[in-house]
């Protein structure tokens, strides 16, 4: 790794109303080298790498490049420094093709009203064959996977001729086996000279890619290290200011009687034959690879999405669900995967969001009751300790953390969740955050509410579950009801074999 800082960031701070999101903080890249940012959801960590990238203005403070000091107002200043960025939130149109998306503002022309198909397909050819990715030009975006889109992002930033890459939280929505590829060409980056700075909650992968380190808390620097001085462990403690004892903190609660049960519940190739049960106070784990059918299946639980036949019973009562509407009516609740597409309404408060599922206990004689919904938001706001500057702060501008906790919260306040189905309720948190979410997941087993937890994370899996069932290819592979049996190399033979 070459000792040549490729760029500095002086003395930053940047705020926003309510809140000082970075407060003098100092940072170095140096050129050829993966620099690791890590801290706990609202600590920074986005809005620094925005600022460098000329979406947020910093209030105070410089950014040096190449030891001169430069202006970056906009996106395309940042280009023109070669600095890309890869968002953790996919921005693409699906209805356009591969070579469509990667020209997408930049297109190649013949004259100011013809495009230049010719030399976009032959560019992009090269650049895919340049980078060792199997993509054919004309495919449709919508046709491709959430992992090959992710590459598509890195591809577009390569091909601006960067020098700097930022990398957002990259591997959030991708299988274990696209993360290995990933990191191989995240290293084959590093080896051509470029500069990347990578956002990432897996200290797993945080160790096995960085050449430093450095950690944010509270929009401030605490601390920069090189890999090989430090380990898991402190950088934890750097995060969260204090050691993080017992990780997953599963009680253990009395089982009750059954409150779910689903038998042979099949969709035409997405799912098929899927029967399993959950009890009152139980933690139901779903584990298996990306595509296994897990979503699919937890979607149609919740009346996202229909299934062709098959038998739902809440209660021992056959129940039919339709909607999402009959869903919640019936006592099944779901925090979704994907908490921007269909968790949150970004533009609205915290408050509306909290109470959207619930609105009707709010009104009485075609009147809003305001104070008994901000009440009870209130209450049930710190027992979840959501972190936020008042209830009328847009959701969009709190932590991936606590607009988690918020959907949480909308289900606590439905009198008839029993049922709360948890589609990677930590995907894109920090170690914190998971851990008061766990917490939360107690407290709701405790209170005699079933829980269905899907992840990717088997660790998680094996830490808060009482029973783990395994997919496979849309059918369950696997069944382990034994806690102390429960081991990686046991969930990912009944995922692969």
């Amino acid at each position: 790794m070459e000792n040549t800082v490729r760029m500095e960031l002086r003395h930053v701070s940047k705020s926003f109303p309510g809140v000082k999101a970075l407060d003098d903080v100092s940072f170095q890249l140096k050129k050829g080298s993966v620099h690791v940012l890590c801290g706990e959801n609202g600590a920074g960590k986005s809005t620094l790498m925005k600022v460098l990238y000329g979406l947020y203005h910093p209030d105070e403070g410089e950014i040096i490049i190449d030891g001169e000091k430069v202006q970056i107002h906009s996106p395309m200043d940042a280009r023109k420094h070669k600095i890309s960025m890869v968002f953790q939130e996919l921005s693409f149109v699906p209805d356009m093709t591969l070579e469509e998306n990667l020209f997408l503002g930049r297109w190649h022309k013949k004259n100011p009203v013809k495009m230049d198909w010719k030399r976009i397909r032959k560019e992009t050819e090269e650049l895919l064959a340049r980078e060792g990715l199997d993509y054919k030009p004309d495919t449709l975006l919508r046709d491709m996977s959430v992992s090959n889109i992710q590459m598509l992002e890195i591809l577009k930033a390569v091909s601006f001729n960067a020098e700097i890459l930022i990398m957002d939280e990259p591997t959030s929505s991708i299988s274990n086996q696209e993360v290995e590829f990933l990191i191989k060409k995240i290293n084959e980056l590093r080896d051509r000279g470029m500069s990347i700075i990578y956002i990432s909650h897996k200290m797993d992968e945080i160790f096995r890619i960085a050449d430093e380190i450095t950690v944010l808390r509270d929009g401030k620097t605490i601390r920069t290290l090189a890999k090989d001085e430090t380990n898991m462990e402190e950088i934890i403690e750097l995060m969260v200011g204090r050691k993080l004892e017992n990780q997953y903190p599963k009680q253990e609660i009395p089982i009750g009687e059954e409150l779910l049960r689903v038998e042979h519940l099949t969709r035409n190739k997405l799912f098929e034959d899927v029967s399993f049960h959950v009890r009152a106070g139980e933690i139901v784990g779903f584990a298996g690879l990306v595509g296994a059918g897990r979503t699919e299946v937890m979607s149609a639980l919740f009346g996202m999405e229909r299934y062709d036949s098959g038998e739902i019973f809440l209660d021992g009562k056959p129940i039919q669900v339709k909607n999402i509407r009959r869903a919640i009516d019936q006592g099944i609740t779901m925090v979704t995967e994907d908490r921007r597409k269909f968790g949150i309404v970004p533009v609205r408060s915290v408050l509306e969001n909290a109470s959207l599922a619930t609105l009707k206990k709010f009104f009485y004689k075609f009147r809003s009751h305001r104070k008994m919904e901000h009440d009870q938001v209130s209450e049930v706001f710190a027992k979840v300790r959501v972190k936020t500057p008042s209830l009328e702060t847009p959701i969009m501008n709190l932590s991936g953390g606590n607009q988690q906790k918020v959907i949480l919260a909308k289900w606590m306040l439905c009198d008839s969740g029993r049922v709360i189905i948890m589609d990677e309720p930590t995907r894109g948190i920090d170690v914190g955050a998971k851990k008061e979410i766990y917490e939360l997941m107690n407290v709701l087993a405790e209170s005699g509410k079933g829980i269905v937890m899907v992840s990717s994370e088997l660790p998680e899996l094996i830490g808060m579950c009482d029973r783990i069932y395994v997919m496979k290819e849309g059918k369950i592979s696997g069944c382990l009801t034994e806690r102390e049996l429960f081991t990686q190399r046991e969930i990912m033979s009944y995922a692969v074999s």
